[in-house]
């Protein structure tokens, strides 16, 4: 991929008309939601779908999931009452549904990576539903990163691993979640949770008044969905977790009493911490120190999500 300026503009009516018109011509821009930044592209398009994967090195293997308005979901795929109930609780949101592919929706076929699924969500930030109201396409977007790296939760993130290979970036500020979606897929199996998310389990089951299983966590290799892959968000650094004091070359991300270099909530509030997890690891890949420590956090509730996304980012690196 040659190199090329990379614009970034502050989220507004002329910027997301900007990002349209390049979105229709088949490049990817960078582009916030409620959870991290996402690199959007036309989810009909093969061509732009390609320039995703080019843009992030990802593995073709790895799906992607597409940002639809909300009375769209159901051109693209099939929607139980289990998947009707989770829709209708948490969209707009940090929701997405893996469910039974609706070929006749015209997705390219790599957005989905040969699967007979499709992983959809309604996003709830203004910055994205402006672009796909404005575009008139459904946008595949994953993070707005190189694959395996830590996920952007500002727009200068995304500049210092996207920059030179994207045209434009959209600059609303900080995200509010700071964590990626909740996946569920919903099928003949019934509701399974694929990665944990900014929706808890308690509230999944609540919505379903059903079981939701936890597939994700049997580590069995089937990828269904992003955020699968046993190594992911990492930083450059080697990560140690579950410390409750700093080795001396290290530089200690605490939680709560453990109060480190930085602190994810000296007060201990789980979404406190999950909306600063990939901002305070950016931060600490920066400094001089060569390696990384993270506090114990709690796995109640999205302390589930976190750890998750620690325990990946914290893996050898696969390759």
């Amino acid at each position: 991929m040659s190199a090329q300026n990379t614009l970034v503009l502050p989220y507004g009516g002329d910027a997301v008309a900007e990002a349209a018109r390049l979105i229709r011509a088949g490049e990817p821009v960078a582009v916030p939601t409620e959870t991290v930044y996402g690199l959007a592209a036309d989810a009909t398009s093969p061509a732009a779908i390609a320039q995703i994967y080019a843009a992030k090195g990802r593995p073709p293997f790895n799906p992607l999931i597409v940002h639809v308005a909300l009375d769209d979901a159901e051109r693209y795929g099939r929607f139980d009452t289990a998947g009707r109930a989770l829709a209708g609780a948490f969209w707009p949101g940090p929701l997405t549904l893996v469910v039974p592919l609706r070929e006749a929706g015209g997705l390219a076929a790599a957005v989905t990576a040969g699967l007979a699924t499709v992983a959809l969500r309604c996003p709830a930030h203004p910055a994205m539903q402006s672009l796909l109201a404005v575009a008139g396409r459904p946008l595949a977007a994953p993070s707005a990163n190189a694959s395996g790296g830590i996920s952007p939760t500002r727009a200068e993130h995304v500049l210092a691993s996207l920059g030179g290979r994207i045209p434009l970036i959209l600059d609303a500020g900080p995200t509010a979640r700071g964590i990626e979606s909740t996946i569920v897929a919903v099928d003949e199996r019934g509701a399974r949770l694929l990665r944990p998310g900014p929706i808890t389990l308690a509230e999944l089951e609540a919505a379903t008044s059903a079981n939701v299983s936890q597939p994700f966590a049997a580590g069995d290799g089937r990828i269904e969905a992003p955020g699968q892959l046993r190594s992911h968000y990492a930083p450059a650094k080697p990560l140690r977790l579950d410390a409750g004091s700093a080795d001396p070359d290290e530089w200690l991300i605490g939680f709560g009493p453990v109060t480190g270099d930085d602190n994810l909530s000296p007060s201990g509030n789980l979404d406190e911490a999950a909306a600063g997890l990939f901002e305070a690891l950016h931060r600490a890949d920066a400094q001089a120190r060569p390696r990384i420590a993270v506090a114990p956090i709690p796995p109640d509730g999205i302390g589930l999500a976190i750890n998750d996304r620690l325990r990946r980012a914290a893996a050898p690196r696969e390759g």
